[in-house]
């Protein structure tokens, strides 16, 4: 069953946590699979994988209590084992283990104050889920700044607007490379998909992507931004 070191209580002190246990997942799904993989009977009752405050990892039935001293994992993991391809086995299990740690972390994060919450969600935000380091999958924003080379950061995070770009290319062309290039980027504020018909804004503080009519931000207006802030980084800098 999940374990309890101490309760941990501030913004820093549940990341710190939800990171350890996530630490313990990824290792049991990827490092230690083969171990994990061994004592995920399907013979064997429902099952569940926990991460521990300690970075390890344990593989168990689900608490007695009713209810748990902490939210529980998926249950019965172990039965799909021999029934699927490992690797859509072990990304099942990654899927239902983000769940988890974020109930967890949210668990212990019942009495914090809007402003803190949404920087426990930032902080957990900038990791990888373990879903993504299982699958190998990389984090949009790794994306986005894949080409930056040694150009100073000012003139990497500004304006996505093909409308502007002075390529020779034909419109249509021009469109579809840079679509194919963010195509899985979403935007900060509504989650929308990336359009390469619409203007778009990256934050220099936490690297999200904005379309401009979400923050407010026309294509004039951003050619005078030095150092643009999302309103959530605007935020926390503003706080005492």
């Amino acid at each position: 069953m999940a374990s309890i070191s101490s309760s941990p209580r501030t913004v820093e002190e549940i990341f710190k946590d939800y990171n350890a246990r996530r630490t313990g997942i990824i290792r049991a799904l990827t490092n230690d699979v083969e171990e994990f993989s061994n004592l995920c009977d399907p013979e064997k009752e429902n099952l569940c994988l926990y991460g521990h405050p300690d970075e390890t990892w344990e593989v168990n039935l689900p608490a007695d209590e009713v209810p748990p001293e902490l939210p529980e994992p998926a249950l019965g993991i172990n039965f799909a084992r021999d029934g699927m391809n490992r690797r859509d086995w072990l990304s099942l299990v990654a899927v239902h283990s983000d769940c988890w740690l974020l109930s967890v972390a949210y668990f212990f994060g019942a009495r914090l104050n809007r402003n803190e919450r949404k920087h426990l969600y930032s902080l957990i935000n900038d990791l990888p889920t373990v879903f993504e380091v299982v699958a190998e999958r990389k984090p949009i924003k790794d994306k986005l700044s894949a080409d930056s080379g040694s150009k100073p950061r000012g003139s990497i995070k500004r304006t996505v607007d093909v409308q502007v770009k002075t390529t020779a290319m034909p419109a249509d062309e021009s469109c579809s490379e840079d679509e194919e290039e963010h195509g899985e980027t979403l935007c900060g504020r509504c989650d929308g998909n990336y359009n390469a018909n619409e203007f778009w804004i990256g934050c220099d503080i936490c690297e999200r992507w904005f379309h401009g009519k979400c923050v407010k931000i026309t294509p004039a207006k951003a050619e005078g931004i030095k150092q643009y802030k999302c309103p959530s980084c605007s935020l926390k800098r503003s706080r005492p």
